[in-house]
């Protein structure tokens, strides 16, 4: 028998979704390993062999693909923890890296510093050059700049090289001389370079992503390298396939050499999920979430289609690669309760993480987190988490919650616990309402589907406070990003610049059917290398759109045949509906000129994907599943009821119940307040409905 895996490496946790070749999910999960990711991965492969009853090797050889997010690089720039890095850049904007981009990102707040600089200036080192914008050489490269780089670099230890000139997106020649002189001397050195990276307008953009590129470049090669020859020594050889920040996957090969792309590489992968299990209960506008030991991520899509941005930030780093709009907080199981200066009752964004992990873990953590007080308030069983494989310290995580929130406050642990509760609800619903309310989405018009082991505890409360009438979570809630992964095409971007008015007279039409030209074809290469046949690929078109005097662009999506024929009034109709429905108004009728910035390409390389196997009916009443009762605190009530438990991993389609309630699985556990009502679809995902 063949398998599929998927894999997630959280903070926490790392996830693992098994499916066989009939369809049938199997979970697993393990405690991360952040000195070593690939501990766990392994440790997780090894746990399904046994469990299978034969050697890791002979299990990996009937593994047919691997589909894993990374959290590597994103830890790396969270913690500061990135390579050491030199940069070449064109003499005289050797600083832009740390002017940014001249804009204070909080107006009032003098004393917001920008973070500092992933290259210290020092290791910034000018090149004499000049390229203009129409990609003219005015300055040919001085070569002995960037030797006398390269002896900087070499001297001091550094690990990677960023390039990236002034308008290289215009002519590559300079940064292609001084990257082949990099090769040459420095072989061992990560390499990046922006007209390869990021070919497209603004500098600061680029010089940030090419730094992130280079920073996070090592660490992700040294993993990945680490990994594949742990598999390869243990008999695998099939498919390993990295899921990126767009929502897509790619080989290992491919993404060593744009480790950037992986910076949001677990959470992207939440959409694509979300949009097939939304899909089956004809769902095209959803808003997913996902809670787990660290962190809390909110995505909307609408149309079935998750929103992409190449305005992102990591740690506040601009970061200008197509990556899924995600909003990310510090909201997790292991989020850290605290009193700040005020007074006042903080959760976040410190985590406890996986060691030593909440209180109530004992292995060591002694400060007070989500997870105590789930356990206080009786939504999580001491006996039953991880479905027995660990016990949890009810004593050790009231200590923790009494010494460090209840007592200072001079609240009973009972408070305490459901003050943390409260104050996580309200900071997720918050996260929230930024990508939905702030945008101008109504968020109770969208299906909300939870994911995240932690998630389906705060579901329901996080819907209370937004209105939301019905959610939606899978079974495989608590793996939710790995059966993502499962579920995503292999997927590449290209960008071109071509800044020019939307007009037949300003634009040079062989120009820019040459620049659609040569991004199919890099599409195409791209592909082809990856082996995916002419017939599974598919290559979506975009143009950067701006109203003169404009400096945001807005990104609209163009058929394939409108940019060949040049169909300009109806690209121009696209951008003035899509400026509306973004902000509110249009200058249609005022005649404002339009002017194109970049052309964009994403090439898509459709995977096979496993099959949802549906349930056979069991009935309406789950009695059969249900488990006895305990003490819970029913937030409506503000107060502990007596209310049933049942057994999630015997449910099954058809049965339904009212709250309040808890359904336990062995991964996660899910609270139904008495204002929701829920029904186990006929793939054993449950519908909670707003009564």
């Amino acid at each position: 028998m063949s398998f599929k895996i998927g894999i997630d490496v959280g903070g926490t946790f790392t996830d693992f979704l098994l499916v066989d070749e009939e369809g049938n999910p199997k979970i697993y999960k393990i405690l991360s390993t952040p000195d070593d990711p690939s501990v766990a991965v392994m440790t997780g492969l090894g746990e399904m062999a046994k469990e299978k009853g034969i050697s890791l090797s002979s299990f990996l050889n009937n593994v047919v693909i691997i589909v894993h997010g990374t959290t590597v690089t994103t830890n790396a720039v969270l913690t500061g923890r990135v390579a050491k890095t030199g940069l070449l850049t064109t003499k005289g904007v050797r600083d832009a890296l740390e002017m940014r981009r001249g804009i204070r990102e909080e107006l009032y707040n003098n004393r917001y510093l920008p973070p500092p600089p992933l290259v210290p200036r020092y290791l910034r080192v000018p090149v004499e050059e000049r390229v203009d914008y129409s990609g003219k050489i005015v300055k040919q490269i001085v070569l002995q700049d960037v030797d006398k780089g390269i002896d900087l670099f070499e001297a001091e230890g550094v690990e990677a090289v960023a390039i990236c000139f002034m308008h290289a997106y215009a002519n590559t020649e300079n940064e292609t001389r001084a990257s082949e002189l990099v090769a040459q001397r420095l072989p061992g050195a990560y390499l990046s370079v922006s007209s390869e990276i990021l070919p497209q307008i603004r500098f600061y953009d680029r010089v940030s992503t090419t730094v992130l590129n280079s920073a996070v470049g090592p660490l992700l090669r040294d993993y990945l390298t680490a990994l594949t020859g742990k598999l390869k020594s243990e008999g695998f050889s099939g498919i390993l396939l990295i899921m990126q920040s767009n929502g897509g996957v790619t080989s290992p090969e491919t993404v060593m050499g744009l480790a950037a792309s992986t910076l949001l590489s677990g959470p992207a992968a939440a959409p694509v999920a979300g949009a097939t299990y939304a899909g089956l209960h004809g769902e095209t506008n959803f808003i997913t979430i996902d809670m787990g030991g660290t962190s809390f991520d909110a995505a909307l899509v609408k149309d079935s289609k998750p929103i992409v941005t190449t305005n992102g930030k990591i740690n506040r780093y601009a970061l200008a690669l197509p990556m899924m709009e995600i909003n990310t907080i510090g909201a997790g199981g292991g989020s850290i309760a605290w009193i700040d200066e005020g007074g006042l009752l903080r959760m976040g964004p410190q985590s406890a993480g996986a060691r030593p992990g909440p209180a109530c873990y004992g292995l060591g953590g002694s400060e007070p987190t989500c997870s105590d007080a789930n356990l206080i308030l009786g939504y999580l069983n001491a006996e039953y988490f991880a479905g027995g494989k660990m016990k949890l310290d009810r004593s050790a995580a009231e200590q923790a919650i009494r010494s460090k929130i209840a007592d200072p406050l001079g609240m009973s642990i009972e408070e305490a616990a459901y003050g943390m509760f409260h104050v996580m609800n309200v900071n997720m619903a918050s996260a929230i309402r930024e990508i939905s309310v702030q945008r101008g989405y109504d968020p109770r018009e969208f299906l909300l589907v939870c994911a995240g082991g932690a998630g389906p505890i705060h579901a329901a409360m996080i819907a209370m406070e937004l209105e939301i009438p019905r959610i939606l979570i899978p079974k495989e809630s608590s793996i939710f990003c790995a059966a993502g992964m499962l579920l995503s095409d292999l997927k590449h971007d290209f960008v071109g610049t071509y800044h020019v008015l939307l007009s037949k007279e300003s634009m040079d039409e062989a120009r820019l059917l040459a620049l659609v030209k040569k991004l199919r074809e890099d599409g195409e290469v791209v592909l082809s290398k990856e082996n995916i046949p002419p017939e599974d690929r598919a290559f979506f078109y975009s143009m950067d759109l701006r109203y003169v005097g404009q400096y945001h662009e807005v990104n609209v999506a163009v058929p394939h045949e409108e940019l060949l024929e040049l169909r300009l009034q109806a690209i121009k109709e696209r951008f003035h509906q899509e400026h509306d429905r973004l902000y509110g108004y249009s200058l249609k009728e005022e005649g404002r000129e339009i002017e194109m910035v970049n052309v964009r390409m994403t090439a898509i390389g459709t995977t096979q994907k496993p099959r949802f196997k549906r349930e056979a009916y069991q009935g309406k009443d789950p009695v059969a599943c249900l488990r006895g009762q305990r003490q819970v605190f029913v937030p409506s009530e503000r107060s502990f009821l007596s209310i049933n438990v049942y057994d999630g991993d015997r449910m099954g389609y058809g049965h339904q119940l009212k709250g309040p309630a808890i359904i336990e699985q062995v991964n996660t556990t899910i609270f139904i307040p008495p204002q929701y009502e829920v029904e186990c679809d006929e793939y054993g995902s449950y519908l909670l409905t707003l009564v």
